[in-house]
């Protein structure tokens, strides 16, 4: 994996993600009527998946870069931990006082946070050769 993949795969996660985030958003602000892009809105969502996916872009770079392709899959599941380690924050977050139904922020930022890493783990395998390794059917 080359320089130009990396950063293909982060603009790639980056955009997946963000629509994904974005259109979640629109359809729990709909379904719910509860607007909370006061707190979280539609620029602070894209940059947060574009920094995600770019992080992970690279991380996946400096992996193979290390130790080879064997390394994609333990680093998938570091950042699985990482996505799931992220909610925390969610739950520990301070609204505004003069926030409407509190209770449904977790509801519309906790999904938000596994798309980068659902976005760039789909794209991967079209932008990495895993000939090298092939499985012997035998």
């Amino acid at each position: 994996m080359n320089w130009k993949q990396t950063f293909l795969i982060g603009i790639a996660g980056s955009l997946l993600s963000s629509m994904a985030s974005v259109i979640y958003m629109a359809i729990y602000k709909q379904a719910l009527l509860a607007d909370f892009t006061k707190i979280a809105g539609v620029s602070n969502i894209i940059s947060a998946c574009t920094i995600g996916c770019f992080l992970m872009a690279i991380g996946y770079k400096l992996a193979i870069v290390w130790k080879g392709l064997k390394t994609i899959a333990w680093l998938n599941i570091v950042y699985a931990l990482f996505s799931f380690a992220s909610i925390v924050g969610v739950f520990g977050f301070n609204l505004p006082l003069d926030t409407e139904s509190p209770e449904l922020f977790p509801g519309m930022i906790v999904p938000m946070h596994f798309f980068p890493v659902l976005s760039v783990v789909a794209i991967l395998p079209f932008f990495i050769s895993f000939e090298s390794n092939k499985i012997d059917p035998s």
